[in-house]
């Protein structure tokens, strides 16, 4: 019996151990990709990814994501395309900017059916409309970030430009804590940066985002290269990242602790992952049909404003700014 159960030991051990020189080998295996953020990547604002690398999703693709980061979107956009990086995250806008400057990217996936820059004020500020900018001073991540672009639309709309307000580039942090201290009247940032004011004390009012210019959500892009060149590896991030996309729709608390595996530095803030992640859904990630999918039109309606007020020189065929064929297979 003493013999039979130390043979038995043996071989569990054996059988243990090839398991996890093979675990090892197959997380040698996977193939390391570059991938440029417009802003720190452990924000609540790219949950998305954060949880498709938490819950394995990347993995399971033979990836492993290396997230970096870069100077805004129109910076990511410029890095992707000159082939310092393979994929980066921008939104839906960013190829129409850089592509009328020569840059060769494309977006590969939209995640969402609304706009990522949410217009915030204070509760208890006279400013209730864009047209109440006038005179304000305003936060936004950078002069070279996509949000500023949207920022500078929604204040066409009214027959405002960038010189009509006090615009300051204040960075990740600074975006927020501004205008939450009230050192600044406004923010064009993020669904995060909204519930960090928040929790800061700041009481907030979120514009109707159908008076803003109708920029997009977040958005997947990659070179012209890449995806001639690298289709299935394009393919196997776009396809983990729309996972971690419908993970965080369908479980709002499974996200919250996804997030948190992968950023261990949101352990006990829950409460303000719950309300940024509560208005990621609301304003940014509803209203697709096909998750992932470039809305056609409204990238046509959003270059020709562009191009309208000289956001851009030129227009751009919209087949050079976007593919579906990631989303749909087609």
């Amino acid at each position: 019996m003493s013999t039979m159960f130390s043979t038995t030991r043996r071989a569990a051990v054996a059988l243990l151990a090839a398991g996890t020189c093979l675990a090892a080998q197959a997380q040698g295996a996977l193939e390391e990709i570059t991938y440029l953020m417009p802003a720190p990547p452990s924000l609540p604002a790219f949950a998305p990814w954060q949880i498709a690398a938490a819950k394995g999703f990347y993995a399971q693709e033979g990836l492993r994501l290396k997230f970096v980061l870069a100077r805004g979107g129109v910076d990511v956009a410029k890095q992707v395309g000159a082939g310092n990086a393979l994929m980066g995250g921008a939104i839906g806008d960013t190829p129409l900017i850089v592509r009328a400057n020569g840059v060769p990217v494309k977006a590969v996936a939209v995640l969402g059916g609304g706009s990522l820059m949410l217009l915030a004020t204070h509760a208890d500020s006279p400013i209730k409309t864009v047209k109440d900018l006038k005179g304000q001073t305003i936060t936004v991540l950078a002069y070279t970030d996509t949000t500023y672009y949207a920022l500078l639309g929604s204040m066409k709309k009214v027959d405002l430009n960038k010189n009509d307000a006090n615009i300051q580039a204040a960075g990740p942090a600074g975006v927020w804590q501004l205008f939450a201290s009230k050192k600044a009247q406004a923010m064009a940032g993020t669904a995060d940066w909204i519930a960090s004011a928040e929790e800061a004390g700041a009481k907030v009012n979120i514009i109707s985002p159908a008076e803003l210019f109708q920029s997009m959500a977040q958005a997947i892009i990659a070179s012209d290269e890449a995806i001639r060149t690298r289709p299935e590896t394009v393919q196997k991030v776009v396809r983990a990242t729309l996972r971690g996309l419908k993970f965080m729709m369908d479980d709002p608390k499974g996200s919250i602790d996804a997030f948190i595996q992968a950023v261990p530095e949101y352990k006990g803030k829950e409460a303000l992952l719950e309300r940024a992640f509560s208005l990621q859904r609301q304003y940014v990630y509803a209203g697709q049909k096909t998750l992932g999918e470039m809305d056609r039109a409204r990238l046509d309606a959003v270059q020709k404003f562009y191009v309208e007020e000289g956001v851009v020189p030129k227009s751009t065929p919209l087949d050079d700014l976007y593919t579906n064929r990631f989303v749909t297979g087609r």
